[in-house]
């Protein structure tokens, strides 16, 4: 993931007001519709590798959908909880807008700053 990939869905509030925020600060990204462009095992590997709380950085935990689960995903194995995610895409928190190397989840205007400042010292200096 060199540029910026920007997992969205449409009809999310958060979603809509980052994609806002990145627009009116001209930051290039790739769009990804985060149920018809599900981020596959090695993607949610990665971005799990960015979080600083783990899967409790993504997850909705507040969603029916997780609730409609009734499971504990601490009692799981990381890879059936990447397994299930990838079957259950609602399970992620939304936007999730990486760099690679930075993470961003839900709408977080400092945090976009941070990272849309990164890419466009990264553009200068190239």
């Amino acid at each position: 993931m060199s540029s910026l990939t920007f997992f969205t869905y449409p009809s999310c509030t958060s979603c809509r007001k980052a994609k806002k925020w990145l627009k009116a600060n001209s930051v290039d990204f790739q769009e990804r519709h985060i149920f018809r462009d599900t981020p596959n095992y090695e993607e949610l590997v990665q971005l799990l590798s960015l979080t600083s709380e783990g899967l409790d950085e993504i997850l909705a935990t507040r969603s029916q959908t997780y609730k409609a689960l009734n499971i504990d995903v601490n009692e799981m194995p990381l890879s059936k909880v990447i397994e299930l995610i990838i079957e259950n895409p609602k399970l992620l928190r939304r936007p999730l807008l990486t760099d690679g190397n930075k993470l961003v989840v839900g709408y977080n205007p400092e945090g976009l700053r941070s990272l849309a400042n990164k890419k466009q010292i990264l553009k200068l200096s190239s």
